[in-house]
């Protein structure tokens, strides 16, 4: 019988569930530089729907005010890669920001392929700045009826 002990540290468990939820409600975290604590702001990702039917995957993603041109989406080593950015608004002469609460920049959203999907067969759709990423699912991987016959 193999017993381990292992030590518990309520600092260490509060900073992950810090971490935890800084990034899942994407909120500004802090981080030590020597006796300084550094705001930096969260990563900003798309919100993303993924569904699937007999024929294939289906990936939503909501991107408005992306332009498609700033939209890319790769498929590689079975991981599907969809990455672009969304521009801030240039600053306007005699227009002020009261509030901004819209996240800009960069941003990467990776997903790994199921077994049966086939990398080989994907098409992208963007409309309505939403877009659409169709992974066709393999031949083989396809369930077959075989007819039974009685003798």
């Amino acid at each position: 019988m193999n017993t381990t002990i292992t030590r518990w540290n309520p600092v260490r468990d509060l900073e992950d569930i810090h971490s935890r939820l800084t990034s899942a409600l994407r909120l500004p975290s802090f981080q030590k530089d020597g006796d300084k604590e550094l705001m930096t702001v969260a990563e900003w990702a798309p919100a993303v729907d993924i569904t699937e039917d007999d024929k294939e995957y289906l990936v939503k993603a909501e991107l408005p005010e992306v332009n498609k041109e700033n939209v890319k989406v790769t498929v590689e080593n079975g991981i599907l890669t969809i990455s672009g950015e969304r521009q801030f608004e240039k600053e306007e002469k005699g227009r002020k920001y009261h509030r901004i609460e819209r996240s800009y920049g960069s941003f990467v959203r990776s997903f790994g392929l199921p077994d049966d999907a086939d990398a080989e067969k994907v098409e992208a759709q963007f409309t309505d700045g939403v877009l659409k990423v169709h992974v066709a699912k393999s031949e083989a991987a396809k369930p077959k009826q075989i007819e039974v016959k009685v003798t």
